[in-house]
């Protein structure tokens, strides 16, 4: 059984720097990739960021280009998300996701964590 757990969300003051950590367990499970999601309230789930293990490319969508960086380490079991310069409307509950294969910008997983609140606060 392959989980994911996040962890490392909470609540900041706008300006702010929050870093999500999300780890794989599960066996013999070995991911290609892993991305994180959000979803604020009345929105729909956004892509935000993903990584390659494979050969360390990154994709972030431009809502988080420059502010956030994606990040693993070399057991390719653990995907961080280090956020900065946090704003209002980062406010939601992020995802993490786990898949083996497939281009970087696509946004089917196969397995997904629970998620974890971030809240930023003005």
């Amino acid at each position: 059984q392959v989980q994911l757990v996040e962890s490392g969300g909470g609540l900041v003051q706008a300006g702010g720097s929050l870093r999500l950590s999300c780890t794989t367990s599960g066996g013999s499970y070995r991911s290609s990739t892993m991305g994180w999601f959000r979803q604020a309230p009345g929105k729909e789930r956004e892509y935000i960021a993903a990584i390659s293990w494979i050969d360390g490319t990154t994709l972030y969508a431009d809502s988080v280009k420059g502010r956030f960086t994606i990040s693993g380490d070399d057991t390719w079991n653990t995907v961080y998300l280090q956020m900065n310069n946090l704003t209002v409307e980062d406010t939601a509950v992020y995802n993490c996701a786990a898949r083996v294969g497939g281009p970087l910008a696509s946004p089917s997983y196969d397995y997904w964590g629970q998620g974890t609140q971030v809240t930023v606060s003005s």
